[in-house]
């Protein structure tokens, strides 16, 4: 019978060569497919058909390898913050706050980068899509472009560390291609940062996508802690947060995102204001909060925290106004993870805020 070749793993190039070398050891014939030197991306590893189920456990004893030493890896590094840029003109106003905040947790920086493909760039024409720019010299051209801007902005990085403006804190940048959601979704879902900080447009541009904004989603569907923070705050610096706003809605879950809260601004020593929103007037939420407030009492006796119940025909103008005549400098919400037709029909607590208010924003996701 003809020994057909088989597709046994589809790789970078540099990880097909390194499975080729594994496999040709152990006395298996590999073919590489799809070799693409200017775009090393997609390559078959390709063998005979009768060398599969050898070839198979070998590759099984590898990928367990490779997760052992990956979760031994993630065990002892040092904390993670994530931060997501895009080369805008306030892509350092995040970075002015990431700074500090990762000094404080002891944890490095990853500048994160990612751009669209040229291939994702389409323009219909009548029944015909025109695909602009898709050869791999543009997408080569996007790729230098992005790490000649890394290049600048780590300058700037440096510059701010050496006058003493940012605390000394490792940092690395990670550029990847692809939707820049997905992308550092996927990112974040794999390494685990204890937060990602992300910069936002204003609440007075009102020409953002509501639906297609990258932080918005990215705040919808991450598992790890985000703070957005407004290209147009008051603040300059994460140190100056000093009256923050919690909102919560009397789930025993408030407690731990309080705990984690808390140990984000224990530097800045900042007042805590607990507000509960109601479109009336309810009798139990003023029970549940009386409750709330034994509770801290009894567990955090030096924090100022201060405790309102809102109410209001809309939320956001009733936060909006709390926000205004208490001089907060931070919002606190807690989401939860829902699919999409919830997430596009009844957007979120945190979906709203963001697009409607110019303080920075920290999200705990229940």
């Amino acid at each position: 019978m003809e020994d057909n070749l088989v597709t046994v793993a589809i790789h970078t190039y540099d990880k097909a060569q390194i499975l080729k070398s594994v496999l040709e050891v152990h006395g298996i014939d590999v073919f590489i497919h799809n070799v693409n030197q200017i775009l090393p991306i997609g390559v078959r590893v390709r063998i005979k058909e009768s060398d599969l189920p050898k070839a198979l456990g070998i590759i099984e004893e590898m990928n367990n390898r490779e997760a052992l030493e990956k979760a031994l890896e993630e065990l002892n590094k040092k904390p993670m913050v994530l931060l997501p840029i895009d080369f805008s003109p306030y892509t350092m106003k995040a970075c002015e706050f990431a700074f500090p905040l990762a000094a404080s947790m002891d944890a490095e920086i990853v500048l994160f980068h990612a751009y669209l493909p040229p291939s994702f760039t389409t323009m219909p024409i009548g029944d015909v899509i025109n695909h602009e720019g898709t050869t791999e010299e543009s997408a080569l051209e996007m790729m230098e472009k992005a790490k000649s801007q890394f290049t600048e902005l780590e300058a700037k990085i440096d510059e701010f560390i050496q006058k003493g403006e940012m605390p000394q804190v490792k940092y690395r940048h990670v550029l990847r291609e692809g939707v820049p959601e997905d992308q550092i979704l996927g990112y974040a879902d794999r390494h685990m940062p204890k937060l990602i900080i992300m910069g936002t447009r204003g609440c007075d541009q009102k020409d953002v996508d509501f639906i297609g904004s990258v932080t918005a989603e990215v705040i919808e569907r991450a598992h790890v802690p985000v703070f957005t923070i407004p290209d147009s705050v008051s603040l300059s610096k994460f140190g100056e947060i000093k009256n923050v706003a919690f909102s919560t809605s009397f789930d025993d879950k408030d407690l731990i995102v309080f705990d984690k809260m808390m140990s984000m601004l224990k530097p800045n020593n900042a007042s805590v204001h607990f507000i509960h929103f109601d479109k009336k007037d309810d009798s139990w939420a003023e029970i549940k909060l009386s409750g709330i407030k034994s509770y801290f009492q009894e567990n955090y006796p030096q924090q100022k925290i201060e405790y309102h119940l809102i109410s209001g025909s809309d939320v956001l103008t009733a936060y909006d106004e709390f926000i205004r005549n208490n001089n907060i400098d931070a919002i606190v919400l807690t989401t939860h993870r829902r699919n999409l037709l919830s997430r596009l029909f009844n957007p979120s607590m945190a979906r709203k805020m963001l697009f409607n208010t110019d303080i920075p924003m920290f999200v705990f996701h229940a």
